[in-house]
């Protein structure tokens, strides 16, 4: 992300060895709510949808005088005349306050995908984090205002609306059919709309990488095809020009190269599918804020236990709060996995679905119980 201002949003968050994500954002927060009325259309489920006509020129893609050689007409070639015009820019211009609590504009870049014609988005959620106006930069040129549908914070995925129609749209693969060391292009917007459409070229270098973000853990496409700041919500195509992942994040540290990662496209056709429909993700919850020892260090804590994780805070009118978890309670495992840090609960209850039962053991004061907890829906944040 980039800042009008002299003190810059810089779009990037250290995670660990300082993962950053590779668009917009900074600012934090859900962007916002679905407050259109949505047609039976507008819920429909996210399909593969071909290109059934000849691809627009993009800006930085002038006529050809003729047909080039089959030896110039690579794989990468053939992508960005297919996928390229359905890569679109997203300007995010949002409210922030400085050292002084002064108001200030601030803009960021980012990128997204057109999925349908009549103007749907995948975009990541941090590039409209904070959004109080979204405007949409197509391939050809032209600038659109978009409305915000529905966003998830936890996989990073957002569905943005332009009043279009006819648009030109990418197809979705199957992530699932993705192979070690096959040929990766990835098309946005590095750095800002001055390098929009750019395309960059390598290869898939790993499958379900797992990466621990923000105390939760995301599976995800790992390439060495360049993503830089801007890139994020843009696409990762295959040879056969489907977009078989939405570009997210990048590793950047010293002497680290071709690190970038993709949320692979399945898990973003079920995030999708939920977000039409009803604006968000729902996902079950226990009620509990819990602590291991490099949270409770963070807020600064000492914990001094062996295994579990600590409960901090209980909330009455939740599923812990009825089946009578207490402060001081250490959650030892869900359903027989043990857990030893926040993001093994998280992916323990996120792995079951709302109205589940699980049995979670716990040690309070030195005595081993079993509990059985009926998971329900996580509560939404007012500006849902």
């Amino acid at each position: 992300m980039k800042s009008k201002k002299i003190a810059k949003i810089i779009c990037a968050a250290a995670v660990a060895t300082a993962l950053t994500f590779g668009g917009c954002g900074g600012l934090t927060g859900m962007g916002g709510s679905d407050t259109d009325d949505k047609s039976a259309s507008d819920k429909s489920t996210v399909t593969q949808t071909a290109h059934t006509e000849a691809a627009p020129k993009t800006p930085n893609q002038p006529e050809s005088s003729g047909k080039i050689s089959d030896a110039r007409n690579t794989p990468a070639v053939r992508v960005a005349r297919t996928v390229g015009p359905a890569v679109v820019g997203i300007t995010n211009k949002a409210i922030a306050r400085d050292f002084f609590d002064r108001t200030f504009e601030t803009e960021g870049v980012g990128s997204g995908v057109i999925f349908k014609s009549d103007g749907y988005i995948i975009t990541n959620n941090h590039v409209i984090a904070g959004a109080k106006e979204i405007i949409v930069s197509l391939a050809d040129g032209n600038t659109i205002n978009g409305t915000l549908i529905g966003t998830d914070e936890m996989t990073d995925i957002a569905v943005v609306k332009v009043d279009a129609k006819d648009l030109p749209t990418a197809e979705l693969g199957d992530s699932d059919e993705v192979v070690v060391g096959e040929p990766a292009i990835a098309i946005g917007n590095p750095m800002g709309l001055e390098f929009q459409g750019s395309v960059t070229v390598g290869v898939i270098s790993a499958l379900n990488r797992t990466l621990d973000l923000n105390d939760r853990r995301v599976k995800l496409l790992q390439t060495d095809a360049a993503i830089s700041p801007g890139n994020s919500g843009g696409a990762l195509a295959n040879a056969d020009g489907e977009v078989i992942g939405i570009n997210s994040i990048k590793l950047a540290t010293n002497g680290v190269e071709g690190m970038g990662f993709a949320i692979p496209i399945n898990t973003v056709k079920t995030i999708v599918n939920e977000l039409m429909e009803k604006g968000y993700v729902a996902r079950p919850y226990l009620g509990v804020t819990i602590f291991d020892k490099p949270t409770a260090a963070r807020y600064g804590y000492q914990l001094s236990i062996e295994k579990g994780v600590y409960v901090f805070q209980v909330a009455i009118d939740s599923p812990a709060g009825r089946a009578g978890f207490q402060r001081g309670d250490i959650i030892l495992s869900i359903d027989g996995k043990d857990v030893n840090s926040v993001a093994d609960v998280r992916n323990g209850v996120a792995a079951h679905k709302v109205g589940d039962k699980v049995k979670v053991r716990y040690d309070r004061e030195g005595r081993e119980e079993t509990v059985e907890v009926t998971l329900e829906e996580m509560p939404q944040p007012s500006n849902q």
